[in-house]
C-alpha cells in the first residue's frame, strides 16, 4: 500500500522537522499528542512550564508536525487543542540530491469540529 505524504504540495522545512525532533521537550509534547489536547493538559503531561509548552507547540505547528483547533466552549469562549496529525517522517535524496522531508499525514486523528467542541459548565 503506498504511502501519503503532505498533501498541500509543499515540502517540509527540512531544517525546522530537525530542529523540533532534536529538542527532548518537542518528542515529549508529540509522544503525548495522540489526541486533541489543550495547552495546560498538556504542559501537565508533559511536566512543563506553560510559556515552555506554548513556544514548543509553536515549534511543533510551524514545522506542520501537530495541529491546532479551536473548539468552543460555553459562553463562546475559545479554547485551542492540539494533536500530532503525521504517522511517519521520511528523509531523503531527492533526484538533485538534495535532502527532502515528506511527512505520512494521519487519517485517523481528525480535528474536525465535532472532534472539539466542548461543554464545561
Amino acid at each position: 500500500m503506498p504511502l501519503e505524504f503532505s498533501s498541500s504540495g509543499d515540502r517540509a522545512d527540512l531544517e525546522r522537522v530537525i530542529t523540533v525532533l532534536d529538542d527532548a521537550d518537542c518528542r515529549g509534547i508529540i509522544s503525548i499528542l495522540e489526541e486533541p489536547k489543550t495547552v495546560p493538559e498538556i504542559a501537565d503531561e508533559a511536566d512543563l512550564p506553560l510559556s515552555t509548552t506554548y513556544r514548543k507547540l509553536d515549534l511543533l505547528t510551524e514545522a506542520e508536525l501537530a495541529s491546532e483547533t479551536v473548539g468552543v466552549r460555553q459562553g463562546s469562549h475559545h479554547k485551542s487543542r492540539y494533536v500530532a496529525d503525521f504517522d511517519r517522517i521520511a528523509i531523503s535524496l531527492d533526484d538533485d540530491r538534495e535532502f527532502r522531508v515528506d511527512i505520512d499525514r494521519s487519517t485517523n486523528q481528525s480535528l474536525g469540529i465535532w472532534s472539539n467542541a466542548t461543554r464545561e459548565f
